[in-house]
């Protein structure tokens, strides 16, 4: 069975930084990504990678987010800086069988529990 566990989430003012991290066990996981959902919107995507490296990202935290990957603990980061308001949300790490980037949360096989961010203004 597939679990992933998000950690590192908290308050920050704006501007700040934060780590995600989302360790996965259970089997091999080729794409790890992140999604977030605020109060009252959609899941939308964050950032995905592939497990040979290859990245993709939403515009919106494009030069502000990094993700990054660990294959040999199956693990997933997302270093954000220069945090904004807007950043607030539930963040959940995402995993697919499947060795292909995608933003469509649909394509996605197993998630994480989510962690929270909030941004302070």
């Amino acid at each position: 069975q597939v679990q992933l566990v998000e950690s590192g989430g908290g308050l920050v003012q704006a501007g700040g930084s934060l780590r995600l991290s989302c360790a996965a066990s259970g089997r091999t996981l080729y794409v790890m990504g992140w999604f977030r959902q605020a109060p009252g919107k959609e899941r939308e995507f964050v950032s995905a990678i592939s497990w040979n490296g290859s990245t993709q990202y939403a515009d919106f935290v494009k030069g502000r987010f990094t993700i990054s990957r660990d294959n040999a603990k199956i693990t997933v980061y997302l270093q954000m800086n220069s945090l904004k308001p807007e950043d607030t949300a539930l963040y959940y790490c995402a995993a697919r069988t499947v060795n292909t980037l995608t933003i469509s949360a649909g394509r996605y096989d197993y998630w994480g529990q989510g962690t929270q961010v909030t941004v302070s203004s």
